[in-house]
C-alpha cells in the first residue's frame, strides 16, 4: 500500500512496541484493526544509542502485509541502504537531515527507487535546517521524543514545530508525530497540523488493538 494522501488523520502503530516473536499477527491484528500503515523503526546503534532491525526483517514481515511501510531509518549513512530497504518493501522512507550531506540527492534516490521519502525534525533540530527539501517530502516526520528507545515522555515544544511546519508545507504534505503519542497527546499534535501519529505502547501495549487505534482517533475529534 502507498503513502495515504493528506487529508485523513492516520494511526502508524510502531512495530518497536509489538512482540517481536510474532510480528506477523502483530501486523494482521493492527491491519484488523484500521490501520493503513506501520511504522518501521531502523536503528544502527551509531546514530542512535539502540539497535533494532534491518532490510532482512521487512522483507520476510512484507510477505505477510499490505498495509503501508513506514520505514524510519534512524542509522548512519542512509545511502549505502536505502536501496536494501526499497527492495526488502517499504513503501515510504524516512531519513535524517544530519545523516547526509546531500539531502536533495538522497531524497530524489528514494523516489528513483519508487517509494515516498520523508525528512526528519529531532527536538534539537531546526526547521530552517529542512527548508531545501521539505517541499520534496511526502511526508514531514517531527519527533516529540529524543530518537533511539520507545516508552519516552511527550516533548510538547517539539510538538510545536508543527505549527509552522504546517504553514510551511501546505495541506498537501503528511505531517508526522512520533514520540508519545496516546489519546490525551493525540488531540494537542492534531491540533499543531499533525496527520499520522506514530503510537507504539499505546497500540501494541494494549490487549484490544482496535480499541486503542479508536481510542487515539476519537481523542482529536
Amino acid at each position: 500500500m502507498r503513502l495515504p494522501k493528506a487529508g485523513t488523520i492516520e494511526i502508524a502503530p510502531s512495530i518497536l512496541s509489538a512482540d517481536f516473536a510474532n510480528l506477523a499477527s502483530e501486523v494482521q491484528e493492527i491491519t484488523v484493526a484500521g490501520a493503513n500503515i506501520v511504522h518501521l523503526d531502523v536503528m544502527d546503534g551509531h546514530f542512535v544509542p539502540n539497535i533494532t532491525f534491518g532490510a532482512p526483517v521487512i522483507a520476510k514481515l512484507r510477505k505477510y502485509s499490505d498495509l503501508c511501510f513506514d520505514a524510519h531509518l534512524m542509522i548512519s549513512e542512509p545511502e549505502k541502504y536505502i536501496a536494501d530497504f526499497a527492495k526488502a518493501g517499504a513503501d515510504h522512507i524516512t531519513v535524517h537531515i544530519e545523516t547526509t550531506n546531500d539531502p536533495v540527492g538522497l531524497i530524489n534516490r528514494i523516489h528513483d527507487l519508487g517509494c515516498t521519502a520523508g525528512i526528519t525534525l529531532n527536538p534539537a533540530t531546526k526547521l530552517s535546517s529542512i527548508e531545501k527539501v521539505v517541499h520534496l517530502c511526502e511526508m514531514v516526520l517531527v519527533m516529540t521524543v529524543v530518537p533511539g528507545f520507545g516508552g519516552q515522555s511527550f516533548m510538547e515544544d517539539s510538538a510545536k514545530k508543527c505549527i509552522e511546519l504546517r504553514n510551511l508545507v501546505g495541506a498537501d504534505t503528511r505531517i508526522e508525530v512520533d514520540g508519545g503519542i496516546d489519546p490525551t497527546t493525540a488531540s494537542v499534535v492534531v491540533s499543531y497540523g499533525a496527520d499520522t501519529l506514530v503510537a507504539g505502547s499505546a497500540v501494541f501495549g494494549k490487549d484490544n488493538r482496535k480499541e486503542a487505534i479508536a481510542a487515539i482517533l476519537e481523542a482529536y475529534k
